[in-house]
């Protein structure tokens, strides 16, 4: 599998998002189809960890693209984003659900559930996608597929950001975790 170069996360974080979808999530043996994702676009965007600011979990977002931003959420769940554009600007693209495609198990529909199947948590924050064990790869014969565009989930919050249509997925898959 060919995994994706830096210039394709050091990119606008929506377009990012959009043609991440359909790739490949490996890590080690494990291997998933990349079918929900949402993008989170700075410090500007209310909904984004960076939008408070440099701290010592989000320096991996101000960091260069094309790395893993890994952390925990109530406590029990990591969830995985990729790190997207110039180094300082703050953005990436959370990972929300993967079909799986080799050595998967478990359910994979939710972003904690996503981490869970594929072995993902905190020792890979920070991880270059560049790496030979953990990455994204471009899917072999990828069908062509719709992509529906929704709000964010669990960004109440954010005030405008949450009502954003920032959330991507691949229409009809039934890996994904909320229509």
């Amino acid at each position: 599998m060919r995994k994706l170069p830096r210039s394709f996360y050091d990119r606008d974080t929506i377009a990012v998002a959009r043609d991440l979808l359909g790739k490949y999530l490996v890590h080690k043996k494990r291997i998933g189809r990349i079918v929900e994702v949402e993008a989170y676009l700075g410090p500007h965007d209310r909904a984004a960890h960076s939008a408070k600011g440099l701290t010592e979990r989000t320096k991996v977002m101000f960091g260069p693209p094309g790395h893993a931003y890994v952390y925990m959420v109530y406590g029990m769940y990591y969830c995985m984003n990729v790190v997207t554009e110039r180094e300082g600007h703050a953005s990436a693209v959370l990972l929300r659900a993967i079909e799986p495609v080799q050595h998967i198990e478990e359910r994979t529909q939710g972003p904690g559930l996503l981490c869970k199947a594929m072995r993902i948590d905190k020792r890979l924050n920070a991880h270059d996608l560049l790496s030979d064990n953990f990455y994204i790869a471009a899917a072999p014969n990828t069908e062509p597929f719709a992509i529906a565009r929704r709000p964010r989930i669990g960004v109440d919050y954010a005030g405008h950001w949450s009502k954003r249509l920032l959330r991507f997925y691949i229409k009809g898959n039934p890996f994904v975790s909320r229509r």
